[in-house]
């Protein structure tokens, strides 16, 4: 099979089969990534109307520091309600797509490589047992 072929699966992710010198291969773009909320969320509404909050999650590298990656999840995507009650320094679970926009600003042509969610969820310290 020769060229792109993408199709949507349950939860958002995509995948595609592509010939590679004489042999099949599958793509997969899927993110799942645990981290603590850096910024407080930041809420948008564009133009069309869709709604959009714009999150920082801090990942910690192996041995390293930590990473700052830009996240942001579409309200029609992951449910307003989901992002209620998460603030700057929440641990949170996220699953979704890696995906590179492109811009222009004043610097001339810019690119932004971010995730985008296709749904969070709000990780709760476990419970210490008294006794």
């Amino acid at each position: 099979m020769v060229g792109a072929s993408v199709a949507r699966g349950k939860g958002g992710v995509e995948g595609g089969w592509y010939e590679d010198g004489g042999c099949d291969v599958v793509t997969v773009n899927v993110v799942v990534l645990a981290g603590t909320i850096s910024a407080d969320p930041v809420e948008r509404r564009m133009p069309s109307g869709d709604e959009v909050t714009e999150l920082r999650l801090s990942v910690p590298e192996t041995g390293k520091r930590l990473l700052p990656l830009p996240v942001a999840a579409w309200h029609k995507a992951v449910g307003k309600r989901t992002l209620k009650g998460i603030a700057k320094g929440d641990d949170v679970l996220v699953y979704g797509q890696l995906v590179r926009r492109f811009y222009r600003s004043g610097a001339g042509a810019r690119s932004l490589t971010e995730v985008v969610a296709t749904g969070i969820k709000k990780l709760e310290p476990p419970e210490e047992d008294e006794g």
